[in-house]
């Protein structure tokens, strides 16, 4: 079966449900689309959790090499990496048993999908969670 994403509804309701989001290849370059999305989201009032084994800290918050390391509840995983890099962050990612494995536009992985689904996650693939966010609350959580 084909993958298709949840509902704009469901998105809603799981962005307004959230507060925290994971940002797994979060880059220390103000110039990167992974920093300005970000950025974006923490001016928005999510709490941003940078994972990046390379940089201790982004956007003001400390940086974690992997999701297993960080102390706290996650709510979101928004994924900025290759596509077929994302099998091991979503196995990582229903080991911390997040709420949401969230592939941002461009990045598709059936079989990250086919884990994460499987660990009780809510899927999205191939979707901006900027623009989502944007367009489903525009006015803030």
């Amino acid at each position: 079966m084909a993958f298709e994403n949840p509902s704009r509804e469901q998105i809603k309701a799981l962005l307004q449900a959230s507060q925290t989001v994971a940002v797994v290849g979060l880059s220390d370059k103000p110039d990167r689309v992974s920093y300005m999305v970000s950025e974006a989201m923490q001016k928005k009032g999510y709490r941003i959790i940078p994972v990046n084994p390379n940089a201790t800290e982004i956007l003001g918050e400390t940086c974690y090499p992997s999701l297993s390391d960080i102390p706290e509840p996650v709510d979101i995983v928004n994924v900025f990496r290759k596509s077929e890099l994302v099998v091991p962050v979503a196995e990582e990612a229903v080991k911390i048993k997040a709420k949401a494995f969230w592939l941002q536009q461009g990045i598709f992985n059936e079989e990250a999908a086919d884990i994460a689904k499987a660990g009780g996650l809510e899927v999205i693939m191939d979707r901006c969670i900027k623009v989502e966010d944007s367009i489903l609350l525009p006015g803030g959580k």
